[in-house]
């Protein structure tokens, strides 16, 4: 939420696509699920090439991307009612497409000529195909609110309900398919901080997950969270419907992010802590070990930088801390490009607030990212008026999305692509979540700054 309520009337450059767009891509992403688009036409088009310019060159999947299922509705339903085109529309897709779970995305049409989408979805209740609901109209809100809509919906009305808690199991949310560009290696790398502990986890979009696993994700003993924006609606419901508390921490990248994640989950969940430093022991020692490769480059080439932090909830939350605490760099700004409520926000500041460095970035809610050369201005002034001899932001590097190369280049900063959209860098399956993808971050911010040597 900017401070100034100008911004608030538009978004320059938008980072993202609305709720339908986030829970068509979510759908997408769960193994061999089918997105059935109740929708008018051209939604999943402009989601998919959204998707396409900003994704780091990833695109598709499963019955998803310009080959999904849609209504596409028009004027005749717009004046007549949409049922009858949707009822078509899930028998066509029954026949066609061979899924595990069948999920009807709801657009803003439907939405406004009342379209009774959940009373057509239930004359389907025996045919035998797994077939469910979420109301994510375009309008409702971005693409990561998609995201959660969808896994409420799976919560509330696919996942088994009644089914005995299993020690040592946790499901993994908070971290949004395609829209966090690095997702498919973030998942891993999370997952593989909590496999650590000897914990069974449930990540919904991970290669080795399966539809039945997250049937039966009512029998985990905690919601592990790593978002302070997403996944929450979804871990409500898991609360409400089935009983399982959830835990809310940012982002683990690097060491002392890791860390922390893990005594953390480990202490919820009444691991031992030799147990958990063990762990953290034997992680930290051979990042740094690695790391320490680095120093006398580090050092003689005076690698050090100010940086500036352009992103959406996580990477803002995730990166000041990593950069100071890990790094040892000067994180002088962060602009989060989401208009979150009080709770959200509030989440951000507090994992900003745990750096151990005195020299904390200024944070800053806006998503009109125009004003990111005011914000800079106002934390670090280039011609004070009090001292002209205060050293300018230099040397300094910009860490956001593709969209903001032209604003390094204005103050002459080095840049690394890392949040939506994501344009000039292909993704498979890298990822800067835990250790290892903090070692990645090291490798992609200090080539950034030597690029072209």
């Amino acid at each position: 939420m900017s401070e100034n309520s100008s911004s608030r009337a538009f978004i320059e450059r938008p980072r993202g696509s609305c709720a339908l767009a986030g829970a068509m891509t979510t759908i997408t992403a769960l193994p061999r699920g089918i997105p059935i688009l109740h929708a008018a036409p051209g939604c999943a088009g402009n989601a998919a090439w959204t998707q396409l310019g900003g994704g780091g060159l990833q695109v598709g999947g499963y019955c998803g991307s310009l080959s999904v299922a849609c209504s596409n509705i028009q004027e005749r339903e717009v004046v007549f009612g949409g049922d009858q085109r949707l009822r078509e529309q899930i028998e066509h897709t029954f026949k066609v497409l061979d899924g595990d779970l069948y999920v009807i995305a709801s657009g803003c049409v439907p939405a406004m000529i009342g379209d009774d989408v959940k009373a057509v979805a239930s004359e389907f209740i025996d045919s035998g195909k797994p077939l469910i609901v979420a109301s994510t109209s375009g309008f409702k809100g971005n693409t990561q609110l998609g995201y959660d809509l969808v896994l409420e919906a799976i919560a509330r009305q696919f996942v088994k309900k009644g089914i005995k808690k299993h020690k040592g199991k946790v499901n993994l949310l908070g971290i949004v398919p395609n829209w966090d560009v690095f997702w498919r290696g973030n998942i891993v790398g999370v997952k593989q901080l909590l496999q650590s502990l000897g914990l069974e986890v449930n990540a919904y979009f991970s290669h080795e997950d399966t539809m039945a696993e997250i049937a039966n994700s009512s029998a985990a003993e905690l919601n592990i969270v790593v978002s302070g924006a997403y996944g929450i609606l979804a871990a409500r419901a898991y609360e409400e419907v089935h009983g399982i508390p959830w835990l809310s921490l940012p982002l683990p990248i690097g060491s002392a992010a890791s860390a922390e994640f893990l005594k953390t989950v480990g202490h919820a969940l009444g691991i031992p802590g030799n147990k958990i430093n063990s762990q953290i022991h034997k992680a930290e020692d051979e990042y740094y070990h690695y790391v320490s490769t680095l120093s006398d480059c580090y050092s003689d080439m005076d690698l050090q930088r100010y940086a500036v932090i352009i992103g959406d909830a996580n990477y803002a939350a995730a990166l000041p801390r990593f950069l100071a605490d890990d790094l040892g760099w000067l994180p002088e700004l962060t602009v989060c490009t989401e208009d979150l409520d009080v709770a959200a926000q509030d989440r951000v500041k507090a994992a900003i607030n745990v750096i151990e460095s005195e020299l904390r970035p200024e944070l800053v809610f806006d998503s009109n990212t125009a004003r990111l050369l005011e914000y800079l201005e106002r934390r670090h002034p280039r011609y004070p008026e009090d001292n002209y001899y205060q050293d300018p932001l230099s040397p300094a590097i910009v860490i956001g999305s593709s969209l903001d190369r032209t604003f390094a280049a204005s103050i002459g900063a080095a840049h690394l692509s890392v949040s939506f959209p994501v344009a000039n860098r292909a993704v498979l399956d890298r990822g800067y979540t835990g250790y290892t993808g903090g070692l990645r971050l090291i490798e992609d911010l200090l080539g950034a700054i030597v690029l072209g040597r």
